[in-house]
């Protein structure tokens, strides 16, 4: 190699900026929209799965989520202290605590519920109706592919 860069080196090289340029927007979205309720993207994905699946542990919701451990733990703490989920131990297990989303857990996601709508419509609708369904088939193909294929591992790092 000479050291130069092609026009596909230069594309390649972009990717990983794009995507996170199209994550903080989506944030960003997210935050104008539900900033109001005092919700995290992070807070609202876990409450919403949580509110979603009966006897769910730490372990599958970091899973489901795709949260390493660390954050599943800090984002629990933070949804407790609000009150909006429960975390008691099993009858059947005493290592493993089971979550459930309170009253006041399941009232806030009714509340944010068309917030968060219209955070993603927001961030799609720069895009016609083929460039979105394109758009959001191609990001799950690559999800599908790096986890079917273990080419990544799909769990982050650390996200608060």
């Amino acid at each position: 190699m000479d050291g130069r860069s092609t026009a596909f080196d230069v594309v390649l090289g972009a990717v990983g900026h794009r995507i996170r340029r199209c994550h903080q927007i989506s944030v960003a979205l997210f935050n104008e929209e539900v900033g109001p309720f005092d919700l995290t993207t992070v807070q609202y994905a876990a409450l919403d799965v949580i509110a979603a699946n009966d006897d769910l542990d730490a372990t599958r919701l970091a899973a489901m989520v795709a949260f390493d451990r660390s954050t599943v733990g800090a984002v629990l703490e933070r949804l407790e202290a609000k009150g909006l989920i429960e975390r008691a131990y099993r009858n059947d297990d005493k290592r493993t605590k089971r979550l459930a989303a309170t009253p006041a857990g399941r009232a806030l996601l009714a509340q944010v519920h068309d917030a968060v709508h219209r955070s993603q419509h927001r961030f799609l609708e720069v895009l016609d109706a083929d460039e979105r369904r394109t758009f959001l088939d191609l990001l799950a193909a690559v999800i599908v592919r790096h986890e079917k294929e273990g080419g990544a591992d799909p769990t982050p790092r650390r996200i608060t």
